[in-house]
Parts: structure tokens; C-alpha cells; sequence
């Protein structure tokens, strides 16, 4: 019988699942970058990491709130030319953790 409702509720939610994953695919198609801008990414994404890898210890307070203020501005500016991240749907979520249920 556990079998069974395991065996309905993942194919429930991969019924779910499938139209997340078609819609995730039209977006997709929308959201190419020209290389002016896939060059401006790069940039913010070499700043960010030399931020990052930066010593912040010897910084003082001032300076470290402009470090913070310039990484939000370049986070808007990434998110503004279109450079996401990889979000995770409800339904693939429901999938892992059912999963996980079923392997452990």
C-alpha cells in the first residue's frame, strides 16, 4: 500500500513538475545576451570576485560600506542585463525531498 501512494504522489508531482519545466524553457529562449553584454557581466563578475578575495580585515568602516554599497550596485546591474540564477521549482523540490524519503 505505501507503495502505491509513494507511486501516485511522484507521479503527481512530476505532472507538476513538467509544466514548471516548460515554462522555465520558453524563458530561456527570451533572454539572450548579446556580447556587449555577456562582456559586461564578466566584468561584474571579475569585480565581484576581487572583492571577494580581497583582505577586508585592514579596511576600515567606511570603506567597508562602500565595498557593500558597490556590490549591491553591481548585483542590480547583473540582474538588469538579465543574469539570473538557477532557481528551483516547488514541484522538483517536492521530487528531491520525496526522494530522499524513498532512499533513505
Amino acid at each position: 500500500m505505501k507503495k502505491l501512494i509513494y507511486s501516485l504522489i511522484l507521479i503527481f508531482t512530476l505532472g507538476i513538475s513538467a509544466n514548471t519545466v516548460s515554462a522555465a524553457e520558453n524563458n530561456k529562449a527570451k533572454t539572450e545576451m548579446t556580447a556587449e553584454q555577456k562582456l559586461q557581466v564578466e566584468r561584474i563578475t571579475n569585480r565581484v570576485q576581487e572583492i571577494r578575495n580581497m583582505d577586508k580585515s585592514d579596511l576600515s568602516r567606511a570603506e567597508k560600506k562602500e565595498l557593500r554599497k558597490e556590490l549591491r550596485e553591481l548585483k542590480s546591474q547583473a540582474r538588469a542585463l538579465g543574469a539570473g540564477g538557477v532557481y528551483l521549482s516547488v514541484g522538483a523540490i517536492i521530487i528531491i525531498i520525496l526522494l530522499l524519503i524513498l532512499i533513505l
